[in-house]
């Protein structure tokens, strides 16, 4: 018998998505990068006489060269080497003042983010920032700018620096935090990954909303690097119920159960295998040999059959070096099901009769892998009233799936939620709960 897989979710590992920001701040900066200038300084003839101009005014020379009426129409044509000869021209006027440095950086600005120039694009936000000119909402935009450009550069320990100015000048400080938990997991800050993200995600636990799969996903990969299984199992956990693939909900019960400390495999292997053919759309041909082989060893061939039948139906049986082992091991499946149906009933008397409540479990959960559900679930309940079973909390789980499997929600939650014990039980009566009141996928892909 096979291991239970290892499921192998690449997609932690490699965070899509993380490495470019949106350009829409770099965009506005760039949408609002020619103020108007103006000649409100002296005449041309007072220019030779005064050396530097007043505050708030450009000279005239100055605003020959960067007189946004005639800046407009070359940069409408791309004719971005006139631009950059007038910026060139202007940067050797001697002794401008604060206000003729700041409108030649919003035009540097303007042409570096027309020509993807971003060294020039950035210099000229830092300077316009530092100026002090722009207040408010608009100074927070520049900001932006200028940290996802940093962003962008891969300057992650830069586009933090900020990234953080942003949220102590921004009245929206939480609009760049997605982007600042980004920089410190590609700065491989995996610690203060993890604790920014978790408060993000008990918020979005208390108000009853789902978190963003990419915060989970970057939240499930800080933690694979910080080998965190606690915090690794917590992301994996809202995965699985928010945004679920057959590898995250494999995976779930294989760290969640199968692996954990005190796991029974000799009574619950067949449970795990049991839950994950109600989880995924397909299991591995090995796991679908092993759930047959425990349930024809378990004494229940008709739940054998169908999982052949599975795996056959998946197109992972009866192909390759073992296609004449599946067929084998299906054949005998379906002689002990046609068996089993015939001479059932047969036992009903002899188990009712038996000292302990063994036999009932059994009859039940044998009734209920031929889809006689009600019937199923009466005599598993009167096995568990019977009492001295082995174990206890493991009748109670076949009694939950039975009732899950029947569409009995409710009965099934209320059962599995009565389940406290150990080697693994316990967990998959968690997690069988979970999957029961899970959102539909689509609704929780449509809120984020």
């Amino acid at each position: 018998m096979s291991q239970f897989r290892f499921a192998r979710l690449f997609m932690m590992l490699a965070a899509v998505g993380l490495n470019v920001l949106p350009s829409a701040a770099n965009a506005q900066a760039s949408k609002s990068a020619m103020p108007a200038a103006t000649s409100s300084g002296p005449t041309p003839a007072q220019g030779a006489a005064v050396a530097t101009p007043p505050a708030d005014a450009v000279r005239p020379e100055l605003f020959k060269l960067l007189d946004p009426t005639a800046i407009k129409p070359l940069m409408d044509a791309k004719n971005y080497t006139e631009v950059q000869s007038r910026i060139t021209q202007a940067e050797a006027v001697a002794n401008k003042n604060p206000y003729e440095m700041y409108v030649t950086n919003r035009m540097k600005l303007s042409l570096g983010s027309a020509t993807s120039n971003d060294q020039m694009a950035m210099a000229a936000l830092e300077a316009i920032i530092a100026s002090d000119r722009l207040k408010g909402a608009e100074q927070a935009e520049f900001i932006q700018a200028l940290a996802n450009y940093y962003y962008n550069g891969k300057n992650y320990p830069k586009a933090i620096e900020w990234f953080k100015r942003y949220q102590k000048d921004s009245p929206t400080p939480d609009k760049v935090r997605p982007a600042m938990i980004r920089s410190y997991y590609l700065s491989n800050d995996f610690n203060t990954t993890k604790t920014e993200l978790l408060p993000i995600i008990a918020a979005s636990d208390a108000s009853g909303t789902a978190p963003s799969q990419e915060d989970l996903r970057l939240l499930a990969s800080a933690a694979i690097k910080l080998k965190d299984d606690a915090t690794y199992l917590l992301a994996l956990e809202k995965l699985a119920t928010y945004y679920p693939t057959d590898e995250i909900r494999a995976d779930l019960l294989n760290r969640g159960v199968a692996r954990k400390p005190g796991f029974d495999a000799q009574t619950n292997m067949i449970n795990v295998y049991r839950m994950e053919a109600t989880m995924v759309k397909s299991m591995s041909a090995d796991e679908y040999v092993d759930l047959a082989e425990l349930a024809l060893q378990a004494g229940f061939p008709t739940e054998a059959k169908k999982a052949m039948d599975a795996g056959y139906a998946a197109n992972v049986l009866g192909t390759g070096a073992n296609a004449a082992k599946h067929k084998a091991l299906r054949d005998k499946a379906t002689r002990g099901a046609a068996d089993d149906a015939k001479n059932i009933a047969a036992g009903e008397a002899s188990a009712t009769k038996a000292k302990t409540g063994a036999g009932l479990v059994n009859l039940g959960w044998a009734y209920a892998t031929m889809d006689q559900y009600d019937k199923g679930i009466g005599f598993i309940e009167q096995g568990i009233a019977k009492g001295s079973l082995k174990a206890p909390e493991e009748a109670k789980l076949r009694l939950g799936m039975a009732q899950a499997r029947g569409g009995k929600k409710a009965e099934a939650i209320a059962t599995f939620k009565s389940i406290k014990g150990g080697g693994g039980a316990g967990d998959l009566a968690k997690y069988w709960v979970m999957l029961l009141n899970a959102p539909a996928p689509a609704a929780a892909t449509a809120a984020n």
